[in-house]
């Protein structure tokens, strides 16, 4: 009798010493799996809230100091808004030396006779350099506009970018703009909501330009650069575009939302220049 009780303590023991050890690495691995969790909901926390709220009010900022510089100092001269060039050897800015600024919708002036000389064309705003001011009433906007398109330096500042190489704000060309949809200040965000008849104001030092809506591609290629040359039509969706030259404002960003894989675009028309 004695020999089979002392035969199962070691047993007993041993049980125990596993079911001990199993709960602590059940303890261990759903500590880990709280604290991945935690860190994830961090991640997400700083991408679509903490990003947004650094970079709208780094945008806000910006806007506050362009226009309290441009009332202290306006400029009667033609505005440093950029100028229409080769974009990136894709042959989508036409040249530089017949660009002039667009005649105001409604102001009766008359064109520039043949002989007369043409206004010298502004140089390039410095790369990153913010230079004018987006407003979208429709989406209640207001975001400075910076040369470049460079994530770093531009969109992830909440700024909205210039595609270098394209047309100057109120000049005959296309000012070609690219955006965020989510994060960094999504500027885009609601771009989609965009219709025709809808009025985009782009300032500058020397003025304000008045764009209205004409066309919404809803999305194509990414590659897709018809649609910000300087006569705008898409290479996927050739119905899309135009066919004459115009002064264009073309407003770029992601589509479907938190991706990037396609390119949501909307095109609008100057009409008047204040």
């Amino acid at each position: 009798m004695w020999a089979r009780v002392r035969e199962r303590v070691p047993v007993v023991v041993q049980a125990r010493g596993r079911r001990r050890a199993g709960a602590r690495v059940l303890w261990v691995s759903a500590e880990a799996f709280v604290t991945c969790g935690v860190l994830v909901l961090l991640l997400v926390v700083h991408q679509l809230w903490w990003t947004n709220q650094q970079a709208r009010a780094e945008a806000r900022d910006q806007v506050r100091v362009l226009e309290r510089e441009w009332d202290i100092s306006p400029s009667d001269s033609s505005d440093s808004s950029g100028q229409p060039g080769q974009l990136d050897g894709v042959g989508g800015g036409g040249d530089p030396s017949s660009s002039e600024p667009a005649v105001e919708s409604g102001s009766g002036g008359a064109a520039p006779s043949a002989g007369a000389p043409r206004p010298t064309a502004p140089p390039a705003p410095a790369p990153s350099a913010a230079f004018a001011v987006l407003r979208i009433p429709r989406l209640g906007l207001t975001v400075p506009v910076a040369e470049g398109i460079s994530k770093r330096s531009v969109l992830d500042k909440g700024y909205v970018g210039h595609y270098p190489g394209t047309g100057g704000a109120g000049r005959v060309g296309n000012f070609a703009l690219a955006g965020h949809r989510n994060t960094h200040g999504e500027p885009f965000r609601y771009l989609n909501r965009l219709a025709p008849g809808d009025r985009i104001f782009v300032r500058t030092r020397a003025r304000t330009y008045v764009y209205r809506v004409d066309l919404v591609l809803g999305s194509t290629s990414p590659r897709d650069v018809g649609v910000i040359r300087a006569v705008p039509r898409s290479l996927v969706k050739p119905s899309y575009g135009y066919d004459a030259p115009g002064a264009y404002l073309t407003l770029t960003t992601c589509t479907p939302e938190f991706t990037s894989t396609y390119r949501l675009v909307v095109w609008a028309k100057l009409v008047s220049t204040r």
